[in-house]
C-alpha cells in the first residue's frame, strides 16, 4: 500500500501557484508472555512506541510516545489487553446522554419508529388518515408532533445523534484505546447498519452490552452473542425465520382439552386446535425459511468465502436456527406478536415444552424446524431445539477456516493490506490452540517480526473516522459538539452505522484513497485547524508551550514533528512548503472539495426530527467557507500550517 499512496501522494489540485502537489493520497486461555522483538526490526524504543500508538490507538496524543517508553511498552500494551483503566473524565461527558444507558425495551417506548407514531396518532385521533392522504405534510408534522409531547416520545434522531456523538467521544478521550479500536473492528465483522429501520433502535444497545465488554474475550462468545442480538436477528432476517411454524395457541389448546370437562367447551376447543392445524399444514408447503444469516454467518462471521461450504450446507444451517426470534419488547415495539400467547401460557410452561427465553432473545420451539439436519458433515438429529443452533455456532467458531479467516482479518486491520501468510499462519494456530481468544491472538502478532517490519510501518491508510480521531487528539483539542465532527466524517466518506452491505466498511487504502477523497480530507485539516467547525476547541500556540515559530519552515517542522513523532518527515516538509506561500488555499481547496463531497445525505426524516438540523442548515455555508468565515483561535499561519500537515498524504498513514 506504501507504493500506491507515493504514486497519488497528494493528489490535490491547488491552483494557487500552478503546482500539482502528488505523492498519495469463554474464560479465557492463560495469556501469552509479550515479547515485542522491535530492536531485531532495527528500531528504537521510540519508534516502536509511535508504532504501538498508531495501529492500537486512534493517535498519539503529544508526549504520549514518551509516557509510553516511560511505563515500557509491554506494561503499556497490557493495560491496553486489560482495557480496565480509569475514564472518570469521560464517562462525565457521557453522563450527559441519557438515551445511551436505556434498555432495548426502554427505547421501543421512547423512540417509537416514525410509522408507529404515525398509526398511533391516527388511531388516537390527533392525525385525521384522510388528511394524511391529501399529502399535507405540514399538518401531519404539527400533529405527529403535538401527540409526541402529549405521549412523552422522542424522535429517533435524537437517539442516533447521542449514539453517534458518545462514539466520537469514546474514541478521542478515551483511556481504554485499544478497546474502542476493537470495538469498531467487531462491530464492523458483525456489521449492522442504521438504514434498515426495523434494526436502527437495537443498535446503540448491541455495541454497548454486545460488543464492547467482549471484544478481549472468546471467539465463540461473540459469535453467540451477536446471533441471539435483536440488532443482528433483525438486519439479516433471522426472527421471520420459521419451520414448522405452529402457533403459540395451539401448546395451550391441547392442554386445555386435556382436561376439559363440559362437552360443548370440549368440542368449541378441539375445533381451534384442528383450525390451527390446517394452517400450520398449509404453511408448511410455503417456505418460511429464511437464509439469509446462515449465508452472512459462514462467509462473512466464521468460514470466509472459501471456507469449505457449500449451499446445501447454508439451507441446512438456515433450518437448526429457525425459531431464533425477538421476545417482546416495549410496548409499541418489535417481539409483541407472541405477547398474548406468552402472557397467557406462561413462560415456564413454554419453557417446558423447548422455548428458551434469554433477556430480548427468544427461540420459539413452535416455529423450529425438528426434523435432521446435516451441516458441514455434522448431523444434528431429528427432535433438537435450541441447542442445535449452540452446538452450530461453536462449531463454526472453531473451524479450522474460522481461525485462518479471523487472523488474517486481524493482521490486515493491525499490519498491512496484505501481511504475510506467515504472520497469518502463528496467529491462526494460536486462534486455534487457545480457543479462539481474540487477546491471545493479539499477543502473538506483536510478538511476531512481522509486525516490526520496516515493510508494515505506516502501511495502514486511516479512514475518515481514523484521520479526524488522529487530528484531535494529535493537537489535545477539545469536543463541545461531537455531532459535527460526525457531519465531516460523513462528508469525507464514512457515514458510520450507515454501511448497508453486511460486510461493513472494507479495509484497505485503495478503498478510502482518491483524488476526491484526498480533496475533502484537506479541507478538513484546514478547516479543522482553523476552528470554522463549531464545538471544536484548539490551542495551537499551547502545543508549542506559546512560543511562536520564526517562519512558516519551522513551524512546519515543529508541528510535524509534533502531529507525527518518531517519522523522517524531509520529504514531506519540501512538499508541502510550497502550498504555505498560498494566501487563498483555504479557498481554493474549499471550492475544489465542494464538487467532490463523498457524503451520503440523511433522509427527510431524520432531518425533520433532528435537534439542530434547521441551524446548521442555515449556517452550512458560513461555517464551512474560509472567505465567510475566519473563526481562528490561533496566529493564521500556524492553522494553515497545521491544516497542511493534517491533510497531507503522511498524516492520512497509520
Amino acid at each position: 500500500m506504501k507504493a500506491k499512496l507515493k504514486k497519488s501522494y497528494l493528489v490535490l489540485a491547488l491552483f494557487s501557484t500552478g503546482i500539482l502537489v502528488s505523492a498519495f493520497v469463554r474464560g479465557t486461555s492463560a495469556e501469552q508472555k509479550l515479547a515485542m522483538p522491535y530492536k531485531k526490526a532495527g528500531l528504537s524504543e521510540q519508534q516502536a512506541a509511535a508504532h504501538l500508538l498508531s495501529r492500537f490507538t486512534y493517535g498519539a496524543q503529544p508526549g504520549q510516545v514518551d509516557e509510553v517508553v516511560k511505563i515500557g511498552l509491554d506494561k503499556w500494551f497490557k493495560q491496553q489487553l486489560d482495557g480496565e483503566l480509569p475514564d472518570e473524565e469521560l464517562n462525565q461527558m457521557l453522563n450527559n446522554y441519557d438515551a445511551l444507558k436505556l434498555s432495548n425495551t426502554e427505547i421501543e417506548n421512547t423512540f417509537p419508529r416514525n410509522p408507529t407514531v404515525k398509526r398511533l396518532a391516527i388511531k388516537e385521533g390527533y392525525l385525521n388518515k384522510d388528511s394524511v392522504s391529501t399529502n399535507n405534510r405540514k399538518y401531519e408534522r404539527e400533529a405527529i408532533n403535538a401527540y409526541m409531547k402529549a405521549k412523552g416520545f422522542r424522535p429517533e434522531q435524537e437517539l442516533y445523534r447521542q449514539f453517534f456523538s458518545q462514539k466520537i467521544l469514546r474514541a478521542a478521550y478515551s483511556n481504554n484505546q485499544l478497546r474502542e479500536v476493537l470495538t469498531e473492528f467487531w462491530f464492523n465483522h458483525f456489521n449492522v447498519a442504521v438504514v434498515k429501520p426495523a434494526c436502527a433502535n437495537f443498535i446503540p444497545a448491541y455495541e454497548r452490552d454486545v460488543i464492547r465488554p467482549n471484544v478481549f474475550g472468546d471467539f465463540e462468545d461473540l459469535l453467540i452473542k451477536t446471533a441471539k442480538s435483536p440488532a443482528m436477528l433483525v438486519y439479516l432476517d433471522n426472527f421471520t425465520s420459521t419451520g414448522n411454524n405452529m402457533p403459540l395457541d395451539y401448546h395451550r389448546a391441547d392442554e386445555m382439552i386435556a382436561v376439559q370437562k363440559n362437552p360443548a367447551q370440549r368440542k368449541k376447543m378441539m375445533d381451534r386446535m384442528n383450525k390451527l392445524k390446517e394452517q400450520a399444514n398449509q404453511k408448511k408447503g410455503k417456505s418460511g425459511l429464511n437464509e439469509n444469516y446462515a449465508r452472512e454467518v459462514m462467509e462473512l462471521h466464521t468460514l470466509g468465502v472459501d471456507g469449505g461450504y457449500t449451499q446445501n450446507d447454508v439451507t441446512q444451517a438456515a433450518r437448526v436456527l429457525t425459531g431464533w426470534t425477538l421476545a417482546p419488547m416495549g410496548e409499541y415495539g418489535a417481539g409483541n406478536g407472541n405477547r398474548s400467547a406468552i402472557e397467557r401460557i406462561g413462560k415456564e410452561k413454554l419453557e417446558e415444552k423447548g422455548f428458551v427465553f434469554d433477556g430480548d432473545f427468544l427461540f420459539a420451539m413452535n416455529r423450529h424446524d425438528n426434523g435432521e439436519k446435516i451441516v458441514l458433515g455434522h448431523k444434528f438429529p431429528a427432535g433438537g431445539g435450541y441447542e442445535e443452533g449452540i452446538t452450530l455456532l461453536k462449531m463454526l467458531a472453531h473451524h479450522p477456516s474460522t481461525s485462518k479467516f479471523i487472523a488474517k482479518k486481524l493482521a490486515v486491520r493491525f499490519v498491512s493490506d496484505n501481511p504475510p501468510a506467515s504472520l497469518i499462519d502463528k496467529m491462526a494456530k494460536t486462534f486455534s490452540s487457545s480457543n479462539g481468544n481474540i487477546k491471545n491472538v493479539l499477543i502473538t502478532m506483536v510478538n511476531a517480526p512481522e509486525f516490526w517490519s520496516q515493510k508494515s510501518l505506516r502501511e495502514k491508510t486511516k479512514s475518515p473516522f481514523e484521520l479526524a480521531m488522529s487530528a484531535v487528539r494529535g493537537v489535545d483539542a477539545k469536543i463541545n459538539q461531537p455531532y459535527q465532527l460526525y457531519s465531516w466524517i460523513n462528508k469525507m466518506g464514512q457515514q458510520m452505522y450507515y454501511y448497508q452491505a453486511p460486510t461493513g466498511f472494507p479495509d484497505y487504502g485503495q478503498y478510502w484513497i482518491n483524488t476526491g477523497s484526498l480533496l475533502n480530507r484537506m479541507n478538513f485539516g484546514l478547516a479543522f485547524a482553523s476552528q470554522r467547525i463549531p464545538g471544536i476547541k484548539i490551542d495551537l500556540a499551547a502545543l508549542n508551550h506559546n512560543r511562536e515559530p520564526e517562519s512558516t519552515t519551522a513551524a512546519l517542522k515543529t508541528y510535524g514533528q509534533l502531529l507525527l513523532p518518531e517519522r523522517d518527515l524531509s520529504q514531506t516538509l519540501n512538499r508541502l512548503s510550497p502550498m504555505l506561500n498560498d494566501n487563498n488555499l483555504q479557498q481554493k481547496v474549499y471550492n475544489a472539495a465542494a464538487k467532490n463531497d463523498l457524503s451520503k445525505p440523511m433522509s427527510a426524516e431524520e432531518e425533520q426530527t433532528s435537534m439542530q438540523a434547521t441551524k446548521e442548515k442555515n449556517n452550512k455555508k458560513n461555517l464551512n467557507n474560509p472567505q465567510v468565515v475566519a473563526r481562528n483561535g490561533d496566529n493564521s499561519m500556524l492553522a494553515q500550517v497545521v491544516g497542511v500537515l493534517i491533510g497531507s498524504p503522511e498524516f492520512q498513514r497509520r
